[in-house]
């Protein structure tokens, strides 16, 4: 059994002189991957709003007025039609969320047949649809599925801080389901709520002492919603969001560490910095369920100037 990472021993490394981190970090990330390739996913809103959750940060969520225009489950042609231009464009994973706090048995029914369209294209899919009920993973993964996102978003201990509508132990039992399930596991969460390094530390410790850790690991960056709670929270310190990277790439070197929501405000410079420290995915295109992301162009003249490419990967067969 691999030993479990101590509070202490995380600490110590996050504290290291930054140039230390940083080649810790790098030597990790070579081991297991081409430092010079970026795997790249779309993410699709195939449900948008009216979400019965609270959490602080989300402009979907019902509790808050944020302006948003909310959609009704998707069709299955709306989605293979943008599976399609994300293919196109270069991802290898496409991913599709829908704002419920869990889904219904009929609505996932028709999720499970998105999933086996968009596997037909000979892409990764992922879906995050809130908690998940006994048996539902299964129908999931008879459908296909390679990954299911579900955040843990901070520390066990601030975590009521930012949502209240569901624990952190329904987060762990529907994490637990899909492991159960034999789904890979998409889990990270968000920096620049108004926590403590230390619940960073904390957060990353929960995702590396896993059995299995996630095998995708997606570090956001707070994107600050008008009428969400956390609107006029203070920014994340930029050096404090690379190590929470290098940290996670030290812990999880074998998992994809996604740099996703926040790159829209993010400088090149930052982001550069954030592949250096390890991240080495990203969601590519205009939109991130609501918020904005960087143009297509962005990210591929950033790529052009520091020398990265899109990594390729064949999707799983399904097993259906």
């Amino acid at each position: 059994m691999v030993p479990k990472w101590t509070f202490s021993e995380v600490d110590k490394v996050f504290s290291l002189p930054f140039p230390e981190l940083m080649y810790a970090a790098q030597k990790e990330h070579r081991k297991h991957f081409n430092p010079s390739e970026i795997q790249v996913s779309t993410l699709l809103s195939i449900k948008t709003g009216s979400c019965p959750e609270n959490c602080a940060y989300c402009p979907q969520s019902a509790h808050y007025n944020t302006g948003l225009e909310k959609k009704s489950l998707s069709t299955i042609l709306e989605v293979v039609a943008a599976a399609k231009r994300a293919k196109e464009s270069g991802s290898t994973r496409f991913c599709m969320g829908a704002a419920w706090r869990g889904p219904r048995d009929q609505d996932l029914k028709i999720v499970c047949e998105m999933v086996k369209e968009v596997k037909k294209l000979g892409l990764e899919t992922c879906v995050t649809l809130g908690l998940l009920k006994d048996g539902q993973a299964n129908m999931l993964k008879k459908a296909g599925l390679d990954f299911y996102n579900h955040n843990v978003d901070t520390s066990e201990a601030y975590y009521d801080k930012i949502i209240t509508t569901r624990s952190f132990k329904d987060r762990l039992n529907t994490l637990e389901q899909i492991r159960s399930a034999a789904i890979k596991i998409c889990c990270g969460g968000i920096l620049g709520m108004g926590e403590t390094n230390q619940d960073r530390i904390k957060m990353l410790m929960l995702l590396a002492n896993m059995d299995t850790p996630p095998e995708s690991v997606p570090i956001n960056m707070l994107m600050k919603i008008p009428g969400t709670p956390l609107e006029h929270v203070d920014d994340i310190d930029p050096f404090d969001f690379v190590r929470t990277i290098a940290v996670a790439r030290i812990m999880m070197p074998t998992s994809y560490i996604r740099l996703s929501a926040g790159r829209e405000k993010m400088s090149d410079a930052l982001q550069a910095l954030s592949f250096l420290a390890g991240a080495n995915s990203i969601f590519y295109g205009e939109k991130l369920l609501t918020a904005q992301n960087p143009i297509p162009e962005q990210d591929h003249n950033l790529f052009q100037k520091l020398g990265l490419k899109k990594m390729v990967i064949k999707a799983m067969p399904t097993d259906a």
